[in-house]
């Protein structure tokens, strides 16, 4: 792919490129229009370098979800795109036929909906008390659970496919493996992990190669030929809140204004539902991000202010790899 982001003047270097130059298998932004290094245009899929690896970029939910899974997923690959198509429909604030459309101005009651909206909203619930309401899935008191929809379906595709690897066919269904189980067991020592990376969040099972660990690139909000970290390892999930793609869009619900104290946030841990959710919440903390995100367990972070300024909570070094 090339590293030009939208609108910007050919020749230009991207977050792509940097990533190429780092030996990176992903980037985490704050919302990407483009897939990550190695993709195919969307739709495509090619069997790529490693040999016997398959990649895939999608265009689903307003952006694309790319995968980089073993050419032995192929035949359980075009059952968790149809899923993430089923996903989109279901929960598109943008249809007004969609079950989340229709559930939010209450023609439809929760029992008349598709049972995963039931367990988004009650993830939400269980996401808005920790971070004392920073989160939620009500932002400025319109129904919205977009904030958790996108990591909770990046998950349960990771799952889908971690399920096949397991069994050795498809049809896994999108809940064959439960949440937070990627199938390392199976994958990591031979090399036949995956990622999946929405709009620039990434979960990561396994190995993409043996004996060789994700490295997922962070892109500076402030400078986007760069890379603000590079972090590394199997079996983890990377997601990124920020300014960057879309300017000041994360609103504080306490004040009902954009949050602008921070230019962007990471946070790394096992499920990329609740590092994408966390993300959210502590960038919309601004200042209190720090004190909060050290007292998620099993999840690390890292920020970046808006004078280019950054901090990391105490464990975030265990996953930093050198560029």
């Amino acid at each position: 792919m090339s590293g030009t982001r939208p609108g910007e003047p050919a020749g230009s270097v991207g977050p792509g490129d940097a990533a190429r130059a780092a030996g990176v298998t992903g980037i985490s932004v704050s919302n990407p229009d483009l897939p990550g290094p190695g993709a195919t245009s969307p739709g495509g899929t090619r069997i790529g370098r490693p040999a016997g690896r398959l990649r895939h970029a999608e265009h689903v939910m307003g952006t694309v979800f790319s995968f980089d899974v073993p050419a032995s997923a192929a035949p359980v690959l075009p059952e968790v795109l149809s899923w993430l198509h089923w996903v989109d429909a279901t929960f598109s604030t943008y249809s007004g036929g969609s079950d989340v459309s229709r559930f939010g101005r209450g023609e439809l009651t929760l029992a008349e909906c598709a049972p995963e909206l039931a367990e988004v909203i009650a993830e939400c619930a269980v996401i808005k008390e920790q971070s004392d309401g920073y989160f939620t899935a009500w932002p400025g008191g319109r129904f919205d659970p977009s904030g958790l929809v996108k990591g909770w379906s990046i998950e349960r595709a990771s799952n889908m496919l971690s399920a096949a690897a397991k069994t050795g066919a498809g049809g896994a269904g999108p809940s064959g493996a439960g949440p937070g189980d990627t199938g390392a067991s199976s994958t990591g020592a031979s090399g036949t992990g995956h990622s999946v990376n929405g709009a620039g969040d990434i979960q990561c099972t396994g190995e993409p190669e043996r004996g060789r660990p994700w490295r997922i690139g962070v892109a500076h909000p402030l400078h986007p030929s760069r890379l603000a970290v590079i972090v590394a390892g199997r079996d983890f999930a990377v997601a990124t809140s920020g300014t960057a793609e879309r300017g000041a869009h994360i609103v504080n619900p306490h004040t009902g204004l954009p949050a602008t104290e921070l230019a962007s946030v990471t946070v790394v841990g096992p499920r990329i539902s609740m590092a994408d959710a966390y993300a959210t919440a502590a960038f919309a903390m601004g200042g209190a991000a720090r004190e909060w995100a050290e007292s998620i367990d099993g999840y690390e972070a890292f920020a970046v202010a808006p004078d280019g300024t950054t901090w990391q909570t105490s464990g975030f070094a265990a996953y930093t790899a050198p560029a």
